[in-house]
């Protein structure tokens, strides 16, 4: 009975042996890959790669390390296309594979240390030099990139030490040639980026920060401190992109997500108030850069930003007197921004101040000869100023640049009725009201004619007679030689008579 048992017990050990065999090959026919099929896979990767295709190249070199996770050779064509790619995190782990796999694979020690020496790593560079010298005593490359390595370390030593006195010169001029030799270590960069902060060129500080923050797998410091850079430079939409990628990192970062709170509100008041200011809605933009200087007291740039659109917001809307105030707030800020000479000439102009108009524009062109429209500007304050000097029908009216036509109409009523020849008795008195009856007339019939006052207002007078065509009296006819076919004694609705005693 004994022996039957064992006889059973044999026979069952014996079947699950053969079903272990049968599940194995059939698993190997269904995850594994034929030494043919291997071949291929590396063969479209050679071709791809040679054409420049790496992402199709990539593709075929993972199915073959899939296919035969114990080929050396795979794992080290796989991490040239890495390197092809530009990324050399990934090329790494492959060669560290396949020097495990084979530990006297030279080329691949040695391209491993070059890349952990440009990536600053001296002590793991120096190990994989030294092994390839080992086994390969002459070996040029190893020699060379041997005495790289010991003098990056020197310099590495030399640039802490420099930092550590305080000498932010000294420092950037030693990792300028330390990058030079390790351009993917983000500590030189961080480090140097440090010392342009100290320096006050926070732009060159992002130059470096930019590349340190992606050769690190969290970077989460490097993304919150471009934020922040950017965010002083007044570059509130470059700050909010890199606020972003460090909350990628980690969504419950607090630093990062109290910054992102900040920056997402400011950029948002002023990419509206911008809006509202192409929309010609100027009280509405004016009010929404107010919010933007409550949103943000401290950093200037803002500040300055919000005067200064401020400003041309209250030109654009015609509000002269309050324009000139607060451009004037804005220039005291920043003296060089030609955009508040200009809107602070324009609300010079709108307030028939034309010679300090003139002296903005001067100032604005001495900044920027080249400008075209600062160009323009200052030769129609000059050409108003000169017109001024002979005659100015907003004066003569007392209305402002902006009266509407009902306004100028009103003005010219009550100024014909006071100033009428009728009204006076004396010669003298009478030819002085004829004389100011005449300029009254001229100043209603250009001021309610659109085109006529559009020339007036570009710095011609329509009425000059040398500014017609022909010059002196031409094209004047039959009107007693008033241009236009124009009679001051026959505008509008008013008739008058003349009685002479």
């Amino acid at each position: 009975m004994e022996s039957g048992r064992r006889k059973g017990l044999s026979g069952v050990l014996s079947s699950l042996s053969l079903l272990c065999v049968i599940l194995d090959l059939q698993l190997d026919g269904v995850l594994g890959a034929t030494h043919v099929e291997i071949e291929q896979h590396l063969e479209m990767g050679r071709k791809l790669l040679a054409a420049g295709q790496l992402a199709e190249a990539l593709s075929h070199y993972h199915s073959a390390v899939e296919g035969d996770s114990k080929n050396y050779l795979t794992y080290y064509k796989r991490a040239a296309v890495f390197l092809a790619m530009g990324k050399s995190k990934s090329a790494l782990p492959d060669l560290t594979k396949a020097i495990q796999l084979k530990p006297d694979f030279l080329a691949a020690r040695l391209q491993r240390g070059n890349i952990l020496l440009k990536q600053g790593n001296t002590q793991e560079a120096r190990e994989d030099f030294l092994a390839v010298l080992q086994r390969s005593p002459d070996q040029e490359e190893a020699q060379d990139q041997l005495l790289r390595t010991n003098e990056l370390e020197e310099m590495q030593e030399e640039a802490y030490a420099a930092h550590h006195r305080g000498d932010y010169s000294a420092t950037i001029t030693v990792l300028d040639r330390v990058i030079e030799l390790s351009p993917w270590d983000p500590e030189s960069r961080e480090l140097r980026a440090e010392c342009y902060i100290r320096m006050g060129d926070p732009r060159k500080a992002i130059q470096d920060l930019t590349p340190a923050a992606r050769l690190r797998n969290d970077n989460r410091a490097a993304f919150l401190k471009l934020s922040t850079l950017h965010y002083s430079l007044g570059e509130h939409h470059d700050s909010l992109n890199h606020i972003r990628e460090c909350l990628k990192l980690d969504q419950d970062d607090k630093e990062c997500f109290s910054h992102y709170k900040q920056v997402k509100k400011l950029s948002k008041q002023l990419d509206s108030a911008e809006e509202l200011t192409q929309e010609e809605r100027y009280q509405e933009a004016i009010d929404k850069y107010e919010s933007v200087m409550r949103t943000e007291p401290k950093v200037p740039f803002y500040t300055n930003l919000a005067k200064e659109r401020i400003c041309h917001c209250m030109v654009k809307g015609k509000m002269a007197n309050e324009a000139v105030d607060v451009c004037s707030e804005a220039h005291q800020r920043d003296p060089r921004n030609i955009n508040i000479l200009r809107d602070r000439a324009e609300a010079y102009i709108l307030n028939q101040e034309y010679e300090k108009a003139v002296e903005d524009y001067q100032e604005a062109r001495e900044f920027d000869g080249e400008n075209n429209e600062i160009r323009e500007g200052l030769e129609r304050a000059q050409k108003l100023l000169k017109l001024s000097r002979k005659r100015d029908y907003y004066k003569i009216l007392g209305v402002n640049r902006n009266a509407n036509k009902q306004e100028v109409i009103k003005a010219y009523r009550k100024l014909a009725q006071q100033w009428h020849p009728d009204n006076f008795q004396s010669e003298t008195d009478k030819k002085e009201a004829e004389k100011k009856f005449i300029d009254i007339a001229s100043a209603k019939e250009v001021l309610t004619d659109p085109e006529l006052r559009e020339k007036f207002d570009a710095g011609e007078d329509p009425l000059d007679p040398e500014n017609q065509q022909g010059g002196g009296g031409g094209g004047q006819g039959g009107q007693g030689g008033w241009p236009f076919h124009f009679n001051p004694f026959e505008s509008g609705n008013y008739h008058f008579k003349f009685q002479y005693n």
